[in-house]
């Protein structure tokens, strides 16, 4: 029971939120449009998405203990490599297992959204893994956040509603970038609190690259951005999917201001949960929008 609770952290739950919102978000976007919603694929296309999170966060755990990135100095939260509760190669052993279980739960995707779907879950597995892996890993580049944005909102949004209705549309572009935003707000925060440790690994971030002024306005920007992006929602008419996320607004100035009164610290790592709560909170009024618009 007691490694049970360490696989469950090493699964990073307080994350997998940027997995389930995409493809909430992307499915009553399929209502507002009023095509008709096939829910094994929706079970598919979530399991499998959760899984891609879960295998990442895995491999991340061990490689980056491996590389030095989780060290003594690091302040974020606790990882079963860095603290001995798991072997790393048992981690990394997980993570492959969690890209097998996705590529299973991928299988009845492939055989409603043919070649397309096929790319999108190769690419999807070779990034995951690419994240801190192999000879060019993302994280360790700066490209990590750019990865989020795409997988975690404009792919995972577009690929669901492409299997529904068949075609890509500018209103899943509109809400996957909404999305893919506020779910890169939580590496952009874990990056600007660990930009000391991650410098003397190597691990240039843009935290890292930047320095930490410029991490405060990209996370302000990426906050910011989506409710801007309502803007387009009300100029096609739909009203309550530009009003109801406005709910969530004095949350995500709250984050914003905090992150810079406040040094990188322990304190950010409170952070990461408002940025997460922010993204579910959002993604939700967003959805209710369509469901009613």
């Amino acid at each position: 029971m007691r490694e049970l609770t360490f696989w469950w952290m090493a699964f990073r739950p307080k994350t997998l939120s940027a997995s389930v919102v995409p493809i909430m978000v992307a499915t009553t976007l399929i209502f507002a449009f009023h095509q008709e919603v096939r829910w094994g694929i929706i079970l598919c296309a979530l399991m499998g998405a959760l899984f891609i999170q879960i295998g990442t966060n895995l491999l991340n755990d061990a490689i980056d203990f491996k590389k030095g990135a989780d060290g003594e100095g690091r302040i974020g939260p606790q990882r079963v490599s860095q603290y001995g509760l798991i072997k790393p190669e048992r981690v990394m052993i997980g993570g492959w297992v969690s890209f097998v279980l996705a590529t299973l739960c991928g299988i009845p995707l492939v055989w409603s959204g043919g070649w397309v779907i096929v790319a999108i879950g190769i690419l999807s597995l070779i990034c995951g893994y690419a994240y801190t892996g192999g000879p060019f890993p993302l994280a360790y580049k700066g490209f990590g956040d750019l990865f989020v944005i795409l997988f975690f909102g404009v792919v995972a949004v577009g690929g669901v509603y492409y299997l529904q209705a068949g075609t890509y549309e500018t209103p899943a572009l509109i809400a996957g970038l909404q999305v893919g935003l506020l779910a890169t707000v939580l590496i952009a925060i874990n990056n600007l609190r660990d930009h000391k440790s991650d410098a003397l690994v190597d691990k240039r971030t843009l935290a890292v690259r930047f320095g930490v002024r410029f991490a405060r306005v990209e996370i302000a920007t990426m906050v910011l951005l989506p409710y801007l992006l309502n803007i387009l929602w009300l100029y096609s008419g739909y009203l309550w999917v530009s009003l109801l996320p406005l709910i969530s607004l004095p949350l995500a100035l709250r984050l914003i201001r905090r992150i810079f009164v406040n040094e990188p610290s322990l304190l950010y790592n409170h952070f990461l949960g408002e940025a997460s709560r922010l993204h579910l909170i959002f993604g939700s009024l967003l959805s209710i929008g369509f469901l009613i618009s």
